[in-house]
């Protein structure tokens, strides 16, 4: 028996056990009084002194009074008759008899139950459950003792739930099992008068081979995490070096690049600047460089030479302008330089580099390379 139900054992007999002392002790002190010889043994006086005691123990019976958090059930020959409410009250005297019930929350605590669950895995678990009268009548009338009643049948039911739960789930929801026991409870218990208020359920704990077992598993799950983040930090480690390789490579190509432009520009524009140079001398160049050549040639120890007939040509045509003879120039044109043909204009670029010479800007020249692209905007 519990320590709260032999408190309320108690307590109900509290008042009998009381009136029954006092009665006790004043016949014992009669007694005593007649013994020693302190008062003369008379009829009467003991008639007196024995209605006395009587009366004594009738007022004392008859006045109940009834705490303000409590209701008392009254019975009188063991025949149930009122409910007394907070305060005092007359009953009838020796036949009657009331049963205190505490009208407040009370608390009963759930020893721990051991349980199997439904995966077949031992736990223990306790509890602790709130309850309060609502009707006194049906909690004297319905049930022998209201507590023991609603603490065994709360040892049971959460019993009951933990079978029907996974070990997972007794450990890791505990509102549930907390509105389970308590559902489970409110049908039997409305009928006693009482309500349960709440259930909370302390502890849950498996066995402990299941325990070592749980803890080998979440110290393997960490070990598998801190892995993860080792090779993730790893990973992005060797991305970023990548990235760094990348980059270098692109800027050194990028480099050799522009080195190739600019070098390939200015192979194009000494090229153009030499085709140039050869268009403005034209044909007059051409001649004079022959006769330097003839000039050279007639220096020599030989008496017969062999002049090309284009030579000749030229020669005879424009003899006077560079010779001073007297050649008859009838219809003979002044030797002038002659532009070059348009495609040899486009093939040396020879409009570029006249604009590129001009300073019109930047001139875009393509130079064929399998590896390079030229570029307007050029650093």
């Amino acid at each position: 028996m519990s320590d709260s139900v032999a408190r309320e054992l108690g307590r109900k007999t509290a008042g009998l056990s009381t009136r029954a002392s006092v009665v006790l002790f004043a016949l014992l002190a009669v007694g005593a009084a007649v013994a020693l010889g302190v008062v003369e043994f008379d009829p009467l006086l003991v008639a007196g002194v024995a209605l006395l005691l009587v009366a004594v123990a009738a007022v004392s019976s008859a006045v109940e009074i009834v705490e303000a958090y409590e209701k008392e059930a009254l019975t009188v020959f063991g025949e149930f008759r009122t409910l007394l409410e907070p305060g005092i009250h007359f009953v009838p005297p020796f036949v009657s008899r009331t049963y205190p019930f505490d009208m407040r929350t009370q608390m009963l605590d759930v020893p721990r139950q051991e349980a199997i669950t439904e995966d077949n895995s031992p736990v223990t678990a306790d509890a602790v459950v709130y309850i309060k009268v609502m009707n006194a009548k049906r909690a004297f009338l319905q049930v022998d003792d209201y507590k023991r009643a609603t603490l065994y049948l709360a040892q049971t039911t959460l019993r009951a739930v933990l079978g029907d739960m996974e070990l997972d789930e007794t450990l890791s929801k505990r509102e549930k099992i907390n509105r389970r026991i308590q559902q489970e409870l409110e049908g039997p218990t409305d009928e006693w008068g009482v309500r349960v208020e709440a259930v909370e359920v302390r502890e849950v704990n498996p066995s402990p081979d299941v325990q070592r077992a749980m803890e080998q598993q979440t110290s393997a799950e960490r070990r598998r995490r801190a892995m993860i983040l080792e090779a993730q930090g790893e990973r992005r480690s060797v991305v970023e070096r990548a990235e760094g390789d990348k980059q270098a490579n692109i800027l050194e190509a990028q480099g050799e690049k522009q080195s190739q432009i600019l070098e390939a520009q200015g192979e194009a524009i000494s090229t153009v600047l030499r085709a140039k140079s050869a268009e403005s001398m034209g044909e007059r160049a051409v001649i004079e460089r022959g006769m330097e050549t003839l000039e050279t040639i007639g220096q020599g120890e030989s008496t017969t030479f062999v002049l090309p007939q284009e030579l000749t040509s030229l020669v005879g045509r424009y003899g006077k302008h560079l010779t001073g003879s007297e050649v008859d120039d009838e219809g003979g044109p002044e030797l002038e330089s002659r532009a070059f043909d348009e495609e040899t204009r486009e093939l040396l670029g020879i409009d570029s580099i006249e604009a590129l010479a001009a300073g019109d800007g930047d001139v875009d020249i393509e130079v064929e390379s399998a590896d390079i692209e030229l570029e307007d905007d050029i650093a």
